[in-house]
């Protein structure tokens, strides 16, 4: 038996190949279109059999409906209330994988009320646990995504899960978590992908907390933000989403239908590098570039019902913003601009820009867009914090704005949000926090 990982590093979810040792395997809470399972289970020889989701998830669109159409038994919590075709499990239940081999269902909820973990058994002896949302490396599952009412009992059913079904557990037990460094579904927590019962047991700072009220109040003051998908990706998922087989291509729009789609209400989204975008952009266009994180921002910042038009430079991969978007459950992907801004420029079309600069640039109200505990941490004199996903709605004064965040991706999608919104005298600070203090050789402010 052998387990592989993979990790969307922009999402921070991790999903597991099971290698059985008899030519068949085991998924576990795979991303929608799981192609490199499968590449890998090809390279083993394997046959998949059997892909398992831990809970309802709210960060990404499951895989498992996907390998289920290939031939997979696909299992889920039976408290999910799936209409995807599956086999239901409750606490306790368990699948024989092959002999000496079995995988037990372990109600753990509090993430979400649904919550399993799966713990795998070699010859009745615990050796790996699969903790989706529930145990991670130093953090745990965040216990808030049903909203302020349930958190509290949510959090509170979090607490006696790890205490009484997870920690009872030997030392020696490896961790897989789901949920780590980079997803908004955890509580800060190391960046490890992967741990062990003994590790946590004796680092974790949360389950050090031993007062079920101590650890509801360090668990609910140590959350932030996360973005609004994350309200609408469980239905999709309860329902079952579209399957696509293998990952669709991306159109390529001349400019005459690119413009006719813009002129009916499409979102014009620039995906190229912050540089290019803020020296000539389309007037209206949503800076976000196209890196790890890419899926995340447009989940929080777009509507999925609006159809999404997309700028990229002729050296980026469209597959890629392809896989993201679909990770989100975005789907209506209307096309690319044939030839980007080059096609733009070239036939006199309006642009528009926003300046980079240096710390020694910076003018009018400086506007830091990086999430509250970020900002609390570490940030320059004088800085205003208002986070990225709320900037759509918040009142910013007019004048001069240097927005910023810490590196300059965050702030050039701030930016461009605030162009769209007609505030004209606008620029991006290059860098953050370590940056400027290094070249204005200033202190930084630590608000905690």
């Amino acid at each position: 038996m052998e387990v592989v990982g993979f990790v969307d590093e922009g999402l921070g979810h991790s999903s597991y190949l099971v290698d059985l040792g008899d030519g068949r395997a085991l998924v576990v809470d795979p991303p929608r279109l799981p192609l490199a399972h499968l590449d890998e289970a090809r390279a083993r020889g394997l046959e998949i059999v059997w892909t398992a989701d831990s809970h309802s998830h709210a960060d990404y669109v499951s895989g498992s409906p996907e390998l289920a159409a290939r031939g997979a038994q696909f299992v889920a919590s039976s408290g999910a209330g799936l209409e995807v075709a599956h086999r239901g499990l409750d606490d306790g239940d368990e699948i024989v994988l092959r002999d000496g081999l079995v995988l037990r269902a372990i109600a753990t909820p509090g993430h979400t009320p649904d919550h399993l973990a799966y713990l795998l058994l070699e010859k009745h002896q615990p050796v790996a646990l699969f903790s989706g949302g529930s145990l991670m490396v130093g953090a745990v599952g965040r216990t808030d995504l049903l909203g302020p009412e349930p958190r509290e009992e949510l959090t509170r059913r979090m607490f006696r899960s790890l205490r009484d079904r997870v920690l009872t557990l030997p030392d020696d037990v490896a961790v897989y978590p789901t949920h780590g460094a980079g997803s908004f579904c955890s509580a800060p927590g190391a960046t490890d992908r992967t741990t062990t019962i003994g590790r946590e047991r004796a680092t974790n700072p949360l389950l050090q907390i031993g007062d079920e009220d101590a650890f509801v109040d360090a668990l609910l003051a140590g959350l932030g933000s996360f973005p609004a998908y994350f309200s609408r990706l469980p239905e999709v998922n309860r329902r079952g989403p579209r399957l696509y087989g293998a990952l669709p291509k991306l159109p390529t729009l001349d400019l005459d239908a690119f413009q006719a789609h813009m002129a009916t209400g499409a979102v014009v989204v620039d995906a190229r590098p912050i540089r290019h975008f803020g020296s000539a952009y389309i007037p209206g266009a949503l800076s976000i570039e196209l890196r790890p994180v890419f899926a995340s921002w447009l989940g929080w910042l777009t509507d999925a019902r609006r159809p999404l038009l997309f700028v990229l430079d002729d050296d980026q991969d469209p597959s890629e913003l392809v896989r993201q978007c679909l990770a989100v459950g975005h789907e209506n992907l209307v096309g690319a601009l044939a030839g980007g801004m080059r096609t733009w420029r070239d036939s006199d079309l309006p642009v528009a820009s926003i300046p980079l600069v240096g710390p020694d640039a910076v003018t009018g109200t400086l506007l830091d867009v990086r999430q509250q505990n970020e900002f609390v941490d570490s940030h320059v004199p004088g800085a205003n914090n208002v986070e990225l996903g709320a900037l759509a709605d918040a009142t910013i004064a007019d004048g001069a704005v240097t927005v910023m965040c810490g590196h300059g991706e965050r702030a050039m999608t701030g930016a461009s949000v605030l162009a769209a919104r007609a505030h004209t005298d606008l620029r991006v600070l290059a860098g953050g926090p370590t940056e400027w203090a290094a070249t204005t050789g200033g202190s930084l402010v630590c608000d905690a």
